[in-house]
């Protein structure tokens, strides 16, 4: 799930470049006429394809975050869990998830310059307020195509992603199970503890390869 998880990033990063009329087009019109720009420009950029973690960090926070619904992915991550939480909980369970998120797959990006995506026509009707944009990835060299689907919901800000599924595995169902476990476990308490911890380790980690001779 995480290899091919920041495929994700990758198409999700041309949608802050777009003019305003584009928020106008489908779904799918979107991907299919801006995912080759975005290929176009980490296949350039010298500083991204040797995996500089701030300049990578700095295109996830500036092209990615205010289109995606990080409130929506972690009320469904949390599942019941979610009523459980206090206001201030909900919050920072949203922030920690969406900095796990970043942390974990951002660094993904430099990986697929060398990849085909394929996005594939949108079904269903055109007023449809709620759809999924289904892609394919094609990675050469014999290897098998990957299936990556966006679960979109039309909001009066735009699209907004609100689940990735890659080859047949819900983003948002896979972290369910860890985050009920760790619920059961300990409460809420326990959730936003494991997440701080997570992105701790990964911000340290993050900041040693930047400073690896």
């Amino acid at each position: 799930m995480k290899k091919y998880f920041g495929i994700f990033v990758l198409l999700a990063a041309w949608l802050p470049a777009l003019p305003t009329w584009a928020m106008e087009v489908s779904p799918d019109a979107l991907v299919d006429n801006t995912a080759q720009e975005v290929l176009a420009i980490v296949r350039q950029d010298k500083d991204i394809r040797a995996g500089n973690t701030a300049k990578i960090l700095d295109l996830v926070d500036a092209k990615i975050l205010p289109h995606f619904d990080f409130t929506r992915m972690t009320r469904l991550a949390m599942g019941k869990n979610w009523s459980k939480a206090a206001p201030e909980q909900q919050q920072q369970l949203v922030k920690e998830f969406r900095t796990l998120l970043v942390r974990t797959y951002s660094n993904a990006l430099t990986t697929y310059r060398d990849h085909t995506i394929k996005v594939e026509p949108l079904k269903g009707k055109a007023d449809d307020s709620d759809t999924t944009v289904k892609t394919q990835v094609i990675q050469g060299h014999g290897q098998q195509s990957v299936p990556i689907d966006y679960s979109m919901e039309k909001t009066a800000d735009g699209w907004k992603v609100y689940d990735v599924t890659v080859a047949g595995v819900s983003l948002v169902t896979n972290y369910r199970s860890t985050f009920n476990s760790q619920v059961h476990e300990g409460g809420v308490e326990k959730l936003i503890k494991t997440l701080t911890e997570k992105n701790r380790a990964l911000i340290a980690s993050d900041k040693k390869a930047d400073t690896a001779p």
